[in-house]
């Protein structure tokens, strides 16, 4: 039961992920790092197993993903992982959209792993460039220009994201919206933009979709707007990075944005916990109330290079966390590092998401 006091049975360490003498930290527990827990030390890899059936971790090069805006025009995201709650998508497109789109489904969030370019939308033109979080409000209208090939990590939720609230560090951490990027109205004449057959389409993506309107006048004709429900875009430039000396923190601490059942968070570059036997990567664990995805977006961890557009998803219940070389050589080159120089987007779920068969065609079978 949940207790201020917690047990300490057989052999553990004094301090919290940190003296191992040669244990393995696995942790399980509740509630996405917030819950009860229970930290067990083990004699062996909890990560060193091969996987027969659906329940397994499945890592893909995003580079090698296809989407159909890679090629088409007319195309469209992939959609990798997929539940009640969220689905998760990736773009590549590189050309303009020859028509709009509105998502009715749900507010759409995502993140530019490369290119920019920019954004025609209802509350005014968006810039968007590498490192950008881009917001859209469900079934805003909108229509990407890129001027360079553009990734996108989009993540559709099914309800309304929000700012975290504020917790014990006030409201502008670890993401002060004071940051954010906001549009002013300005309305395209009609005549401009992608016409056929003297008609607009606005493509409304929604489950059993599409639908396509067409309309004879443009539909960026807003010529102002008042709210608080705007599209936006943030850098991760600007995000506030929460850091501790002596313990490697939990993800909880880096979340961004938030929906019912879905959870978007930033691990960024920043200094290396320096207290001695620390131990300064993620811990094993088997988060049982949550799936996780992790997309690696640049940096390296202690040296070793991360694989830029790494997806990686981890289903709850299934052991998972960095691996046991990393942690030797992370503990081997204490003194030679003082910073973590990652850059991981994370995106946490309550239920289970379901990959796409494109996805595990994909899959680099580490776990097979």
């Amino acid at each position: 039961m949940e207790s201020f006091v917690h047990l300490r049975k057989g052999t553990t360490p004094r301090r919290l992920h940190a003296d191992l003498d040669g244990l393995k930290d696995d942790e399980l527990g509740r509630g996405g790092f917030v819950g009860r827990t229970a930290n067990m030390y083990r004699r062996n890899d909890p990560t060193a197993y091969r996987s027969v059936g659906p329940l397994r971790p499945v890592d893909v090069l995003s580079s090698e993903l296809k989407p159909s805006d890679a090629t088409d025009a007319h195309g469209g995201p992939m959609l990798m992982f997929s539940n009640a709650d969220c689905q998760v998508l990736l773009s590549r497109r590189s050309e303009p959209m020859p028509f709009f789109v509105r998502y009715v489904d749900g507010d759409l969030l995502s993140f530019v792993h490369e290119g920019s370019g920019l954004l025609e939308t209802e509350f005014g033109p968006l810039r968007y460039r590498t490192g950008d979080w881009v917001y859209i409000p469900k079934a805003c209208t909108w229509r990407q220009i890129p001027s360079s090939p553009s990734t996108w990590l989009m993540v559709q939720a099914t309800d309304e994201f929000r700012v975290p609230p504020p917790g014990t560090l006030g409201r502008h951490f670890p993401f002060d919206p004071s940051q954010t990027e906001i549009p002013d109205p300005q309305p395209i004449d009609d005549g401009d933009g992608p016409l056929v057959d003297g008609e607009y389409e606005v493509r409304l993506i929604h489950d059993g979709g599409p639908t396509s309107l067409f309309y004879q006048h443009h539909p960026l004709d807003v010529e102002g707007w008042r709210g608080d429900n705007f599209a936006f875009t943030f850098n991760i430039e600007d995000y506030n990075v929460v850091t501790s000396d002596s313990v490697h923190l939990p993800p909880t601490v880096h979340l961004f944005m938030e929906a019912t059942g879905v959870y978007v968070m930033n691990f960024l570059p920043k200094p290396a916990e320096s207290r001695p036997g620390t131990e300064r990567t993620p811990w094993y664990h088997r988060n049982v109330d949550f799936d996780e995805i992790a997309f690696f977006h640049s940096g390296s961890l202690y040296g070793i290079p991360m694989p830029p557009g790494l997806v990686s998803h981890a289903p709850q219940g299934v052991h998972h966390g960095a691996p046991e070389k990393a942690r030797e050589r992370a503990r081997r080159k204490f003194g030679e590092y003082d910073r973590v120089d990652w850059s991981v987007i994370a995106v946490d779920t309550r239920r289970r998401l379901i990959p796409s068969p494109e996805l595990l065609a994909n899959d680099l079978g580490q776990h097979q």
